[in-house]
């Protein structure tokens, strides 16, 4: 993985340090990783990734989402 990667350099200050350190130490993942993750979030996916809106489908406030998965899963799927 790290073979097509390219290492930049962030200043940042303490306070946002700390939080991206509590952070990759609350998930168990790289200080890195955290950043990859904010970065894609804030620019957007890479061309070739999907991501399926339905994911957050839990967090729509509606309450048919159970009975509806299958029907929602095919339509994202679909786009």
């Amino acid at each position: 993985m790290l073979a097509y990667m390219r290492r930049t350099t962030l200043k940042i200050s303490a306070a946002l340090d700390a939080r991206l350190r509590h952070e990759a130490e609350r998930r168990n993942v790289t200080i890195s990783q955290i950043s990859r993750e904010a970065l894609e979030a804030y620019f957007g996916q890479p061309r070739g990734r999907r991501t399926l809106g339905a994911a957050g489908a839990g967090r729509s406030g509606r309450t048919d989402i159970s009975q509806r998965v299958e029907e929602i899963l095919a339509a994202e799927v679909a786009r």
